[in-house]
């Protein structure tokens, strides 16, 4: 991605696309009660609730009436099923990690297995997003927890944060590739979870080789423990490698979600929050998936910088969209072209 002198002024900026993810799934019930959506009637309320506060992508995860994650796609497929009518126009995004969190005091906290991961593709009605991830690594939530963080909440007991402790991605090429088949015969948009450059080195070349063709819409994950953390230098470094035509959205956790999303909307990018992602506003306060969109949207209006609307977001974002091959996606996103036979020297952009 490309700075020009006028790069931070709001005129020259997209609309802020704020992506909010209000179902916490790695958390219990008890830890936020007031947040923590458990029926499916509080599920949808809490989709409304930030649409009308500002956020228009909605990151989704479903929750058992016992409190745990959901790992039933005829969970989803209900949820998804209200959520069209609910919220129209909000860009409806499946968290491709369902379900990580234990099932037990002792148990691992694991993904499912490949074969039903790719069942996604599935659901019915069809969300326009799922996440998917890059590069099996490691997943370690609680690597950047502090004792503020943890306290009062599930993930003080060690068994719990040993599970979260040890958790591992699995996103082999074999499988990735796979989904990303998948996902687009079903006209759903992959949004790349990325951790490091070297994931992001990997789409690249997933792109020139053919097996993905349509928009770019990345998340660059910062929460540590296998990912990169919430460090100015690597949000630049990072930006820096995005090519043009590509949209990008910030996620961190817990008390750094806000100053990074700071950054991200005077920088022109798109944010993230909600419970997932932090329980936290200021030190040792609680503050709801609403109230977290609210402060974004709040912190945009006094930088100058619109909020998107649902259908707004939706042309940003590329909803629908699709390219013939690998030289039309490389030339829309903006990378140089692949090397022709006998081509020598630096390549071009499209």
């Amino acid at each position: 991605m490309h700075f020009h002198d006028d790069s931070l002024f709001p005129e020259t900026q997209e609309k802020l696309v704020i992506t909010v993810a209000p179902y916490g799934p790695e958390w219990e019930p008890d830890d936020f009660r007031e947040d923590l959506p458990l029926t499916m009637d509080e599920h949808v309320q809490a989709a409304v609730d930030c649409y009308e506060a500002g956020a228009t992508v909605l990151h989704i995860h479903v929750r058992e009436l016992d409190g745990k994650g959901s790992k039933r796609l005829s969970k989803f497929n209900e949820l998804l099923s209200r959520l069209r009518e609910a919220v129209p126009d909000m860009i409806l995004q499946v968290g491709g990690s369902i379900s990580f969190s234990p099932e037990g005091d002792s148990s691992d906290a694991k993904w499912l297995s490949d074969d039903t991961r790719h069942m996604l593709a599935e659901l019915d009605p069809k969300p326009d997003q799922v996440t998917i991830a890059i590069n099996t690594s490691q997943m370690n939530l609680m690597e950047l927890m502090t004792a503020d963080d943890l306290a009062g909440t599930s993930m003080e007991r060690p068994e719990l944060a040993a599970a979260y402790r040890e958790m591992t991605v699995p996103a082999g090429p074999e499988w990735v590739e796979e989904h990303l088949r998948r996902l687009q015969a079903a006209g759903i948009q992959p949004q790349f979870q990325l951790g490091s450059l070297a994931q992001l080195e990997t789409v690249e070349r997933l792109i020139r080789r053919g097996v993905y063709t349509g928009p770019l819409n990345l998340t660059w994950v910062a929460i540590g423990g296998g990912q990169e953390g919430p460090n100015p230098y690597n949000i630049m470094n990072f930006v820096q490698r995005v090519p043009d035509g590509a949209c990008l959205t910030l996620e961190t956790l817990m008390r750094s979600v806000l100053p990074v999303n700071a950054m991200g909307i005077a920088m022109g990018l798109h944010t993230r929050c909600g419970n997932e992602d932090t329980l936290w506003g200021r030190k040792g306060e609680k503050m709801t998936s609403v109230e977290q969109v609210k402060q974004l949207v709040r912190i945009a209006n006094e930088l100058g910088r619109e909020v998107a609307t649902g259908k707004e977001a939706r042309d940003i974002f590329r909803i629908g969209e699709s390219y013939a091959d690998a030289d039309e996606t490389l030339a829309k996103l903006g990378y140089a072209p692949n090397r022709k036979p006998g081509q020598v020297g630096f390549t071009h952009h499209a």
